[in-house]
């Protein structure tokens, strides 16, 4: 009779320990799953009239591939503070994938936070009265004022669907993603992102609270 219990016990053990494993597997999105378009929902996807750097190719669908680039080197989740502000190419954290993306587009977005937060001090309680430009363009709650200041803001309802484009940046509490043109089954996008998991496009979206959606729609700020 104990041999049995112990065999039983060890089953389910072994059934918790796979269904642990599937759970993990689902939540980082290591599970083949379909990958739906916006033209599979009737949206239309909306492009820039500015091409900032002149490829010939419009600001949000560059900032999409450039993020998307980015994040193919897979570069390695690590915060830390660097002289000149800028990490190497093989680490980084969350906010080093929106100024990567805004450089493929032609756009320093360290120059422009940094000359913002000079001129409006006052605006960036995170900078607490002395801007430092090693540190102040990467991070989250500093991108969230610049952007509400200088882009188009737009709903936090994950749900009006239409209203997520390619492209748009996104600010959870403490993260920041960019708006992937890829979608899950009800329409709501996937984000390009890093926040140390091992799929950096990926449908997570509900993962975070949203404080700020946002349109990179001026040439200069």
């Amino acid at each position: 009779m104990r041999r049995v219990l112990i065999i039983v016990c060890a089953f389910f053990a072994f059934l918790a320990a796979v269904a642990s494993v599937l759970y993990a597997m689902y939540y980082f999105d290591l599970l083949p799953k379909k990958i739906y378009k916006a033209e599979d929902f009737g949206i239309e996807t909306i492009k820039s009239d500015n091409d900032y750097d002149g490829d010939n190719i419009d600001d949000f669908t560059d900032v999409l591939y450039s993020a998307r680039t980015y994040l193919k080197t897979k570069p390695k989740y690590k915060s830390a503070y660097y002289q000149g502000g800028y990490p190497p190419p093989n680490e980084g954290v969350c906010t080093d994938v929106i100024w990567q993306a805004f450089k493929g587009s032609g756009y320093s977005l360290k120059d422009l936070v940094d000359k913002d937060i000079a001129e409006n001090t006052s605006l960036y309680p995170g900078v607490h009265g002395k801007p430092d430009k090693n540190i102040d363009f990467r991070r989250v709650r500093n991108l969230l004022v610049f952007f509400k200041r200088h882009a188009e803001n737009l709903t936090l309802d994950m749900n009006e669907i239409a209203e997520w484009q390619p492209g748009d940046i996104v600010v959870f509490e403490g993260h920041i993603a960019i708006i992937s043109d890829k979608r899950n089954k009800q329409g709501i996008p996937y984000i390009l992102h890093n926040g140390g998991q091992p799929v950096r496009e990926e449908n997570a979206m509900a993962r975070y609270e949203i404080l700020g959606h946002f349109r990179w729609t001026s040439p200069i700020a």
